[in-house]
């Protein structure tokens, strides 16, 4: 008897994370190899609570528009699952969910945490002989995720802070004498968002001063270059990650608060440097956090992401149909193509890949123009949107049957 496939989502959405659940459901219908195709409600919780969406029927109409439809549209979670022995019975459920619901492939698309979700499950279903493939598809936002050349939601995120930072650059620009305005950019660990404000320099409104995670920060060295900035060009654009640390290795200007996954809960160190240039200096400042909209903008999506994120989805249906359990989708951006092979998801879990050191300038300030060639290719063209009563249309999945 053929068995289900159950596709989940993971960690913080991306404008295509769900161009990747479009390539699992397309090629999961075109394979004729499933019984059914569900779709997780709010991931690994929606699992343990047997909340499924019956994605077996979908048109190739209703599969387009989900493609393009930002966020999670099957809904996501944050959920730690511990190590087997201090898990309790919680793999044992697992297993037991996907017999009841005759779960013979399951692919879960998220990041670090989530593969290292992915990496626990296979290993405990191969020890316990559990019928069930288990394939990891990558997804971030700060494409810091070891093993892949890129990560599916990287080059519309990063299309949208350029295009953004070329925007502000030209608002800030209006009056004869400005400020100093200092943009904090999502990056936890590493600095492949705040890296790519680089792009709006190609048009002359770029950052003057460029900081990532992986250059020690130095607090008065900042001020000093700031401050100089500005009184040679009365304004100055900053562009700050928000974990940027100092040479001791903390975070600059954040809190003590921790999430589920014991990371720092980062936010505000662009207004922390803002107010205390206006302090000590007595020179205007903004703070301008890009916030949410860096993940979900989805009416400035790249084209070539979508597409890479799409067949990231496909291929992870393709790794699954050879057997190829515990393994996770990488990705390999040549010109104009992408290519996607299979890799063991235990290399891939927990790590962190930072942006390369020797892209940064010697003066930690700066991004040099080498890196355009990485990134130029993963931003371009432009993801045709359906609209209606003038507003983009977007996939709703609650149209969807429930298992």
């Amino acid at each position: 008897m053929a068995k289900n496939l159950l596709y989940a989502q993971s960690g913080g959405p991306t404008v295509v994370i769900n161009a990747s659940a479009a390539g699992v459901i397309a090629q999961a219908q075109q394979s004729l190899k499933f019984e059914k195709i569900l779709a997780a409600h709010y991931g690994m919780d929606g699992i343990l609570a047997e909340d499924f969406f019956d994605c077996s029927s979908m048109t190739n109409k209703q599969i387009d528009l989900l493609s393009k439809t930002p966020a999670a549209a099957f809904g996501s979670c944050r959920y730690h699952l511990p190590e087997q022995e201090n898990a309790g019975d919680v793999y044992q459920k697992i297993a037991d969910i996907f017999q009841r619901h005759n779960v013979g492939c399951f692919v879960y698309n998220g990041g670090n945490d989530s593969m290292d979700t992915c990496h626990k499950i296979s290993k405990y279903f191969k020890q316990h002989n559990v019928d069930c493939v288990v394939v990891g598809v990558p997804k971030t936002v700060d494409n810091d995720l070891v093993e892949t050349s890129h990560c599916p939601g990287y080059g519309s995120a990063a299309k949208y802070i350029a295009t953004t930072m070329q925007e502000i650059a030209l608002d800030i620009d209006v009056y004869k004498s400005g400020r100093i305005t200092i943009c904090e950019i999502m990056g936890r660990d590493a600095g492949w968002l705040t890296a790519s404000t680089c792009l709006a320099n190609l048009s002359g409104n770029g950052p003057d001063l460029i900081y990532l995670p992986e250059h020690p920060f130095d607090t008065e060295e900042f001020f000093r270059r700031a401050v100089e900035i500005f009184h040679q060009k009365k304004k100055c654009l900053v562009a700050v990650s928000e974990g940027i640390r100092d040479k001791d290795g903390n975070y600059v200007g954040a809190s003590t608060a921790r999430d589920s996954f014991n990371h720092a809960q980062l936010g505000g160190v662009g207004a922390f440097l803002a107010n205390q240039i206006t302090q000590r200096f007595g020179i205007k400042t903004r703070a301008v956090e890009l916030s949410l909209p860096q993940r979900c903008a989805g009416h400035l999506a790249s084209l070539a992401d979508h597409d890479d994120a799409f067949l990231a989805g496909r291929s992870a249906v393709n790794l699954a149909l050879l057997g190829k359990s515990g393994q996770m989708v990488a990705l390999e951006r040549k010109g104009d193509s992408t290519t996607c092979r299979g890799v063991d998801v235990g290399l891939v879990a927990n790590k962190v890949k930072d942006f390369p050191k020797h892209v940064i300038t010697d003066d930690g300030a700066g991004i040099k123009e080498e890196f355009l060639h990485y990134l130029l290719p993963l931003i371009q063209g432009e993801v045709q949107q359906t609209y209606k009563n003038g507003m983009p249309l977007y996939f709703d999945a609650s149209v969807l049957p429930k298992v």
